[in-house]
């Protein structure tokens, strides 16, 4: 039975009574920032109500929330590539305004480690990376102790200028995390099968071996077919001929010195019964592994990667990562 005239327009009267107060209260908290206990007083009504009402204003859209992006932050770009490669996480920065593409991207990588390191962790780390070494260069060192102990991923035994730096890479970041740096006192590669096998047969070496089992971070360059110009004068670049026979295989990039393909499959050599480092299926087995590199040279490279799960965590370049979203649909 429908309601009488004068009760229909009684009760369009209270609907428009309710919405008014929601929209009132809406203003009186989100446009001039008074507290809700304040505005239930002033208003003469329950702080409960007024709680209601501003999640109900929520609800049919008279409040609506927008977050605007400040230049320079790409969390779009960030969630889309997290999407698509099934990241745990992506950070974008933005390295046109720097003379040196990779001081962004280290800055971002100390940045990272700055506010996702808590204690208790046991972190590997590879050797020859230039962005690596400008990350520890800017890393403030921690109050109290957030690692148990920095883990050398791949052989850093090379030419002595170089070998410097690896050394310093590892001293540095442990010091930084107030943690206890274990070192690979053998060459990343070397000229024979026989020789690996004596080599990871060495009780320093073999201990260091053990270790990888018990990491939960890894932190790595991702390389591109071409070895970098630190790796080429550490004397651990692969030789040319080397170099021929991953290419005909396909290989575009690699971790630690293992290399795979467009697909992110490792790519089956010789050479990866010469690498003193980290075992595939032992470093993608690692809960966090952090891929920090950028430049579009290395597009290829990341997509790999990020394809083959060789990292979860990708610390890049806003022009990398536009690339390897819109290159890849």
């Amino acid at each position: 039975m429908p309601l009488p005239r004068t009760l229909q327009g009684a009760q369009a009267v209270t609907v428009d009574e309710h919405t008014r107060l929601m929209v009132r209260i809406a203003r009186m908290y989100h446009e001039q920032g008074m507290r809700q206990a304040d505005i239930a007083s002033e208003l003469h009504v329950s702080q409960p109500r007024v709680s209601r009402l501003l999640k109900r204003a929520g609800e049919v859209g008279i409040v609506r929330t927008t977050v605007s992006e400040p230049v320079g932050v790409f969390t779009g770009l960030e969630t889309a590539l997290e999407e698509r490669y099934g990241l745990a996480e992506a950070v974008v920065v933005d390295a046109a305004a720097s003379y040196d593409e990779v001081r962004p991207i280290a800055s971002a990588a100390a940045a990272y480690l700055e506010t996702t390191l808590i204690g208790g962790d046991s972190i590997g780390i590879s050797s020859w990376s230039a962005t690596l070494l400008a990350m520890v260069d800017m890393l403030r060192p921690f109050n109290s102790s957030v690692a148990s102990s920095v883990v050398q991923l791949v052989g850093g035994v090379g030419q002595s200028q170089v070998q410097v730096e690896a050394n310093r890479l590892l001293t540095q970041l442990a010091v930084s995390l107030g943690a206890e740096p274990h070192f690979l006192p053998a060459p990343g590669l070397v000229g024979s099968v026989a020789a690996r096998e004596t080599l990871m047969a060495d009780e320093a070496v073999s201990r260091i071996a053990e270790q990888w089992n018990d990491l939960t971070v890894v932190l790595v360059g991702i390389g591109a077919l071409e070895p970098s110009p630190l790796l080429q004068r550490s004397g651990n670049a692969l030789p040319e001929a080397d170099q021929h026979q991953l290419r005909e295989l396909g290989a575009v990039g690699d971790v630690c010195q293992r290399f795979f393909d467009a697909d992110g499959q490792l790519v089956h050599s010789d050479l990866d019964q010469r690498v003193i480092g980290i075992g595939p299926d032992v470093l993608r087995a690692i809960p966090r592994r952090v891929g920090i590199a950028g430049g579009v040279r290395k597009t290829a490279a990341l997509r790999g990667a990020l394809r083959g799960q060789w990292v979860n965590v990708l610390i890049t370049d806003v022009d990398t990562a536009r690339a390897l979203v819109e290159e890849d649909e």
